[in-house]
């Protein structure tokens, strides 16, 4: 089912929920300038065979309003916003599933409102937290020294993006993808276009949102509270994810009490099909828990 629900004066987000709405409410949260669809249909499936799944667009994305250079918010509004859309669809508790900046917000959310969380799925995502990495020899490494993001999609996102047509947009959204993806599980390219112009058709444009590449980051340290949270928490460790390579997930593991973390091989920054039954098994296997 498809609705809006009101998450501020003048801001309305695009939800969906799918499953059964007495089972279980599963929260999925998308990454920084993606919408809900982000998440691919086969994947929400099969994670809807025992929750209510619920995704959504984030503001400035998708359906959503699309507003911030009228009314600039900061990223940690967006954890807000999540919390906005379980209260739409009148959900106390749910699991959180996050992706990226959604696993961001996933760790605020669990760090803030651990009464609203039953449990957190992190994936592709970097600690709110300034413990340092021990690697697994005992030596500390500074969370600051741990490796950066691929090159190559640092040099993709310093372009400009210039308007040249949906066909060129859909092309340099592949070109993105493919990068993402990693260098380990072959790259299905049709697949990615097809995502994508599903996307633009849901959206009503191919414009694209810098808004959280602009909001301000600051105020997002958790340190303390993640060490001490008795909220159930798995860390994806994905081994050619490109943003937050390896030991990243494990480093987040390290500063967030009790949690432990789950390989999906040959995962990178994205959920081609591939990887949707490993990682769709290991979310459910931790809920199932709960």
């Amino acid at each position: 089912m498809e609705r809006f629900v009101d998450a501020a004066p003048g801001v309305r987000l695009w939800v969906e929920d799918r499953g059964a709405t007495d089972a279980p409410p599963l929260l999925l949260i998308m990454g920084a300038q993606a919408p809900g669809l982000g998440w691919p249909d086969e994947l929400v499936d099969m994670l809807a065979t025992r929750h209510r799944v619920i995704r959504y667009d984030h503001r400035d994305t998708g359906r959503s309003t699309w507003a911030f250079d009228e009314r600039p918010y900061p990223l940690t509004r967006l954890a807000e916003d999540a919390l906005a859309v379980l209260d739409g669809l009148g959900v106390t508790r749910a699991h959180l599933v996050g992706m990226s900046l959604g696993g961001m917000l996933a760790q605020l959310l669990v760090a803030d409102r651990p009464d609203r969380v039953l449990s957190a799925t992190l994936i592709g995502t970097v600690a709110l937290s300034t413990v340092p990495y021990v690697r697994p020899d005992g030596t500390p490494v500074p969370a600051g020294e741990l490796p950066g993001i691929d090159p190559r999609l640092l040099e993709m996102w310093s372009r400009p993006v210039t308007d040249r047509g949906l066909d060129a947009e859909l092309e340099r959204r592949v070109g993105h993808w493919r990068i993402l993806g990693g260098d380990r599980l072959p790259f299905d390219a049709e697949d990615a276009r097809a995502r994508e112009r599903r996307i633009v058709e849901h959206t009503g444009h191919y414009a694209t949102s810098t808004a959280h590449a602009r909001a301000d980051a600051s105020g997002m340290d958790r340190t303390e509270r993640l060490a001490r949270t008795e909220v159930p928490t798995l860390v994806v460790n994905a081994p050619a994810e490109p943003v937050h390579p390896p030991p990243h997930a494990h480093h987040l593991a390290q500063a967030i009490r009790g949690a432990r973390v789950v390989d999906i091989p040959g995962m990178g920054h994205a959920l081609p099909r591939q990887v949707h039954i490993p990682l769709a098994t290991a979310i459910l296997d931790h809920t199932g828990e709960r």
